[in-house]
């Protein structure tokens, strides 16, 4: 298969969380244990950071892996899910890994993941420990795909174990309170290997605490600990945790492993994000006159935060292009959204998307007014042509909405 079919094939062919949502769930490791046997368990090889959380996952990780690039050390970056192509997910330094890896990965292992059935996570977790192997990196920053405790990438031992914070998401399979998704979440604490939190509330803590008690594992808490950061080209409010986090982490690391990162590549790591890593859709900025800021913010607790950076601007009439996908709680989050703005429904291109006249009506019952679009794009171009120089135009509500745009 040339790398468009094998694409196509590792889309189409299995289970995917990101297209099909509860289907792709597996309620354990054991697929994961197996691949990692018959790929001689690469991930035993690997120095790794591990990290967790309901928001701020991807910024946290990608912060990590552009202070270690500073640094001068060879590094490993797996996150999801991809806004563009399939290659972000995986990325050594910033570049993305080859087509030509991908298709030989894929055609060498295919009888194996047919044979067992795996998921695409499983098999894309597989592939990009082996490629991290292969490829002799000093240390690998691996994002957790959903939960934790049962997630594919929990077959690690890292150095550290990092948790962003606990908000309400993916209840269907992490349970809806904030104790039962800490403790998912917390199922990336290993036994006599640090954890650094970043944002906790009273429940989560208790959660966090019992934890460490079984695993014995130091825990630091990054809010109380990092009381200044450095400014980053990663402009949301919520990258202040995120940043915080991270400037805890690299503590943590100086005092267990012997890597030397100063205080010039954490101002420099922060600052150069984007071009070393190539991290997009947070709080991004598209056009000027009028201001267009996209954001892949998508459950109640991204949302305040964005929302309320939004009401911070200056601007004349806002219009938000806003799409979910159909596992959302719309209940929670419309009701987070300001009534005086101007509303353009639209689906994002995904078998999740929820279709935008469904999203209209259900807006309606919380006094949010506007149309529905076919299509992601022409939404936008409506909200363009229907805003002066002087307004503001905000896109999000899906990571599959941003993708469209971008």
């Amino acid at each position: 298969m040339n790398y468009q079919e094998t694409i196509n094939w590792l889309f189409t062919q299995l289970p995917m969380y990101q297209q099909q949502g509860a289907s792709a769930y597996k309620p354990n490791l054991d697929n994961t244990i197996l691949l990692a046997k018959h790929l001689k368990n690469p991930e035993i090889h690997l120095k790794c950071i591990h990290v967790a959380g309901t928001n701020g996952k991807g910024s946290t990780s990608h912060l990590l892996a552009s202070v270690l690039q500073e640094a001068g050390y060879k590094v490993g970056l797996y996150t999801s899910p991809h806004l563009k192509s399939f290659r972000e997910r995986i990325k050594i330094n910033g570049e993305e890994i080859s087509e030509e890896y991908i298709c030989e990965f894929v055609a060498k292992n295919k009888s194996f993941f047919e044979k067992h059935q795996l998921s695409f996570f499983e098999m894309t977790v597989g592939l990009a420990f082996e490629y991290f192997v292969k490829e002799k990196t000093d240390i690998n920053i691996i994002e957790v795909g959903l939960g934790g405790r049962l997630d594919s990438t929990n077959i690690i031992t890292p150095l550290v174990s990092v948790i962003t914070n606990i908000g309400i998401d993916h209840t269907q399979f992490l349970g809806n309170s904030l104790e039962s998704i800490s403790f998912e979440k917390a199922g990336i604490i290993k036994d006599n290997i640090p954890v650094v939190i970043g944002e906790y509330t009273k429940e989560t803590k208790e959660v966090f605490l019992e934890k460490v008690k079984k695993t014995k594992s130091e825990i630091y808490f990054a809010s109380e600990l990092v009381l200044e950061t450095y400014p980053s080209s990663l402009l949301g409010d919520y990258q202040i945790n995120n940043k915080k986090t991270v400037q805890q982490v690299f503590k943590v690391l100086e005092k267990i492993q012997n890597f030397n990162i100063t205080q010039e590549n954490i101002k420099n790591g922060f600052l150069n994000v984007i071009t070393n890593t190539g991290l997009y859709g947070r709080w991004q900025q598209i056009n000027s006159n009028p201001k267009v800021i996209c954001d892949t913010a998508h459950n109640s607790h991204g949302l305040k935060i964005v929302l309320n950076q939004i009401e911070k601007e200056d601007f004349e009439t806002l219009h938000i292009v806003l799409g979910v996908v159909n596992d959302k709680d719309l209940n929670e989050i419309l009701p987070l959204f300001p009534k005086k703005a101007k509303y353009y429904f639209c689906k994002p291109n995904v078998l999740r998307g929820l279709n935008a006249t469904i999203l209209q009506q259900k807006a309606e019952d919380f006094l949010l007014k506007g149309k529905a679009y076919n299509s992601v794009s022409i939404a936008y171009q409506s909200a363009l042509e229907n805003s002066n120089e002087k307004d503001f135009i905000f896109i999000g509500g899906s990571t599959f909405v941003v993708a469209e745009i971008l």
